[in-house]
């Protein structure tokens, strides 16, 4: 599972769900599920959002493993 601090960065760049969504090429819902940890992003994804943020993926995610 992944948290994440999209929806932070989003807020700062004052940029809606729907903004990152095109920028990226993902649905909204797609930003919406990885916000609310539904979701776990692929590898190309994680690294497409960090850099539209100008960040480090451990800037933007962090991986919490589960317990089996």
């Amino acid at each position: 599972m992944f948290k994440t601090k999209i929806k932070v960065l989003r807020a700062e760049k004052e940029i809606t769900q729907e903004e990152l969504a095109e920028a990226i090429g993902v649905s909204r819902g797609t930003i919406l599920e990885i916000e609310r940890g539904t979701f776990n992003p692929s590898l190309k994804l994680t690294f497409k959002i960090a850099n539209y943020f100008d960040k480090k993926i451990d800037d933007v995610f962090e991986f919490i493993e589960e317990d089996d």
